[in-house]
C-alpha cells in the first residue's frame, strides 16, 4: 500500500498488522492464556478419547521392560550381544508356554471349562446356608458378583485355553514391546527431541530412572508370581485339592495384581475346595494363608528393598479407578502406572529443591559481594 493510499484511509496501520492482530498488550496476553487453556483442554479430551490406545502402548512398555530386564540378567552370565540376549529371552518365554500347553494344556482346559460351574454351584450353596442361618441374602446379588468374578477370571482362563478375547490387544502389546526392547535408545532420543532444549537432560535422567524402576518392579513381580504359583500348585497337589494346576497358574497370574489378585485367588481356592467336602475346603484355605503369609513376610520385603515402595491403600485406590475405566487390563497396569507417576513426582521435587538451593546460594553470594566504590569498614 502506498503512502497516498494510507493517507486516504486515514488509519495509521502498524507494520505486520492483520485482522487477528491485538494491539493492546494486556488483551494479547489474555488471548495467549486463553489459547493455552484451550490447547490443554483439547489435549485432555484427546487423551480421554485415545485412552485405550495409550494404555496398550503403556502395556507394551511394561512388556519391553520385562524383556530388557531379562536381557540384562542374561548379560551378567553370558557375554553376548544385546540382540542375542533379547532373542534368548523371547525363545525361553515361547518354550515355556509351549511346554505348558503340551504337558498340561488339555488338563488345564478341562479344569478351566469346569471352574465357572463350580463357582455358580458353590454360590448357590452359600446363599442357601446363609438363609438357613437367618441371614437375608439375595441369590441374584451373589450370582451377579460371582458372574463378575468369573468374567475377570474368564479372561485369564481364556488365555490359557487359547480363546483370547482381546487377541488384537495382546498382539499389539507384544509387537510394540519387542520393537521398543530392541532399540530403546531410539525412542528415548525421539522423546528428548520433542522436549525443549533446556529440559532434555533432565528428561533423560527421568526416563532412565523410570526405566530402572520399571525393570526392578517387573522383576520383583515376576518373582512373586513364580513363588506363589509354584507353592500353591505343590501344596494343593499334596493335600488332594482338585484343579491344583489351574489354581496354581491363576494364583501366579493374579499375583501380578497386588491386593485384589490375592483375594480373588483365595476365593477361587476356597470355592473349589468346598466343592469336594469340608476338609478339602479347609485345606485350600490353609494353603492360601500359608502362601500369602510366606509371600508377605519373606518375598515382598525382599523385593521391596530393590523396587519402588508403594503404599497399599494408594495401590488399591489406583486399581479401583483403573479397573472401572479399563477393566482387567487396567487392573494389571495400575501398579506399574502408579510407580511411574511416583518416580516422575519425586524427580520433579528433586528439581524444585535444586532450583531453590541454587536461588538461595545466589542470594548469599550477592549479600557477601561488596558494592563498587563502597568505603571499607572501620578498622579494616
Amino acid at each position: 500500500m502506498s503512502d497516498q493510499q494510507q493517507g486516504d484511509t486515514g488509519i495509521d496501520q502498524p507494520m505486520g498488522a492483520s485482522p487477528s492482530f491485538i494491539s493492546n498488550p494486556l488483551m494479547r496476553q489474555e488471548a495467549q492464556r486463553a489459547m493455552i487453556w484451550a490447547v490443554v483442554a483439547g489435549l485432555v479430551i484427546l487423551a480421554v478419547y485415545v485412552s485405550q490406545s495409550l494404555l496398550v502402548i503403556f502395556g507394551a512398555l511394561v512388556f519391553a521392560a520385562i524383556i530388557d530386564g531379562g536381557a540384562r540378567l542374561i548379560g551378567k552370565v553370558l557375554p553376548i550381544g544385546r540382540m542375542w540376549r533379547i532373542a534368548l529371552v523371547l525363545l525361553l518365554a515361547v518354550a515355556f508356554f509351549v511346554w505348558l500347553t503340551y504337558y498340561a494344556g488339555s488338563q488345564i482346559a478341562q479344569q478351566a471349562a469346569a471352574l465357572p460351574d463350580i463357582v455358580q454351584t458353590q454360590t448357590s450353596r452359600l446363599v442357601q446356608f446363609a438363609r438357613e442361618n437367618g441371614l437375608s441374602v439375595q441369590a441374584q446379588d451373589l450370582q451377579s458378583y460371582s458372574s463378575q468374578l468369573m468374567s475377570g477370571v474368564g479372561t485369564v482362563t481364556a488365555a490359557l485355553t487359547g480363546l483370547v478375547g482381546g487377541l488384537t490387544t495382546v498382539v499389539l502389546i507384544l509387537i510394540i514391546g519387542v520393537y521398543v526392547a530392541l532399540e530403546p535408545n531410539l525412542y528415548e532420543r525421539g522423546l528428548e527431541w520433542m522436549a525443549p532444549r533446556h529440559r532434555r537432560s533432565s528428561l533423560s535422567v527421568t526416563m532412565d530412572r523410570m526405566a530402572q524402576t520399571m525393570r526392578r518392579l517387573m522383576a520383583g513381580r515376576l518373582l512373586g508370581m513364580f513363588v506363589e504359583g509354584v507353592f500353591t500348585y505343590i501344596a494343593l497337589s499334596i493335600l488332594g485339592v482338585p484343579m491344583a494346576a489351574l489354581l496354581g497358574i491363576l494364583t501366579g497370574l493374579l499375583a501380578f495384581i497386588p491386593n485384589i489378585g490375592a483375594v480373588v485367588s483365595g476365593l477361587l481356592m476356597a470355592l473349589v475346595g468346598f466343592s469336594v467336602d469340608m476338609q478339602t475346603g479347609i485345606y485350600a484355605i490353609a494353603v492360601y494363608f500359608f502362601v500369602q503369609t510366606f509371600d508377605g513376610y519373606v518375598v515382598v520385603p525382599m523385593i521391596a528393598k530393590k523396587t519402588v515402595d508403594l503404599a497399599p491403600a494408594l495401590v488399591l485406590g489406583m486399581q479401583l479407578i483403573m479397573g472401572i475405566l479399563f477393566g482387567i487390563l487396567g487392573l494389571f497396569l495400575a501398579d506399574p502406572l502408579l510407580a511411574m507417576i511416583k518416580v516422575m513426582l519425586e524427580r520433579r521435587a528433586e528439581e524444585t529443591d535444586a532450583e531453590e538451593r541454587a536461588a538461595r546460594d545466589a542470594e548469599r553470594l550477592l549479600d557477601h559481594t561488596p558494592v563498587a566504590n563502597e568505603p571499607p569498614a572501620h578498622g579494616a
